[in-house]
């Protein structure tokens, strides 16, 4: 069982996702209309977008951490690259915009400027950088990581790549948000799912399509049933890629989501900025 599938983030109270089902109906219902032909992927891009801007935010549940976080300092924000070979990753662009805000004691939520957003995810074979384990060993190598800090409006943006899939996961996108307040360092650690039905598609072309075995379900990832359908990108094309827009809201003073044991991870007070 790989170490991901531990199921021990927590998800929020019915107060704290108040508003995460105006922002999913009207992306799904966005979506569907670009799909039956009603308005165009690029429009659907811009609808997606307004529709979450009309929001003020969406709490979201906490996820695991994981054994893949590597501290690397990387600040950019397109992360194909690997700056230790030179190479880029290969696979579908995914232009990634992450809307960052922090819920207040009265229940509201204010645009958290000033935090450090960082995602990390496997490339289109299911390998992440600068681990060891027992599928390979990419120490020193640095793609697919990055992070960037929220500007006023708690917005990042970052280029990458769909990722591909590895035994005992649904696709996924890790990221973890990061801010110093009054002496502590608030932390909100999550992962980021793909519509089966689109990574369906995705993975049906090259360099994905590659790859022999047979991929898990979101349905079916112990991960995911922890509050992963609030989590799930309302991915729209984008050029020849892929883009998306998602509000994450972190509540001061939570937990930190744990990971695995042994390997230093918490995150808290840890190489901040």
């Amino acid at each position: 069982m790989h170490d991901d599938d531990r199921p021990v983030g927590r998800t929020m109270s019915r107060r704290e996702v108040v508003g995460l089902f105006g922002v999913s109906f009207a992306a799904a219902a966005t979506m569907e209309a670009a799909r039956s032909g009603l308005v165009s992927n690029a429009d659907a891009g811009e609808l997606s977008a307004t529709a979450l801007e009309s929001q003020d935010c969406v709490a979201l549940p906490q996820q695991t951490e994981g054994p893949y976080f590597v501290e690397e300092r990387l600040n950019r924000a397109d992360i194909r690259l690997d700056p230790a070979t030179g190479q880029m990753s290969a696979g579908a662009s995914l232009d990634l915009r992450l809307v960052v805000s922090t819920v207040t004691d009265a229940g509201t939520c204010q645009a958290l400027a000033g935090a450090q957003v960082d995602i990390w995810h496997c490339d289109a074979m299911g390998v992440y950088s600068d681990v060891r384990d027992r599928s390979a060993d990419t120490t020193g190598k640095k793609f697919l990581r990055g992070h960037q800090v929220t500007d006023n409006a708690g917005q990042v943006r970052f280029t990458t790549i769909y990722p591909g899939w590895y035994g005992g996961r649904a696709v996924h996108v890790h990221f973890k948000v990061r801010r110093p307040a009054g002496g502590r360092i608030d932390e909100f650690t999550s992962q980021l799912y793909f519509d089966d039905a689109l990574t369906d598609r995705v993975h049906a072309a090259a360099p994905y399509a590659s790859k022999k075995g047979q991929r898990l379900l979101n349905a079916r990832d112990m991960i995911f049933r922890e509050g992963g359908p609030k989590l799930v990108l309302p991915v729209v094309t984008s050029g020849a890629g892929y883009g998306a827009t998602f509000r994450i809201a972190m509540r001061p003073g939570e937990p930190a989501a744990p990971g695995p044991p042994g390997r230093g991870f918490g995150g808290r007070g840890r190489g901040w900025l």
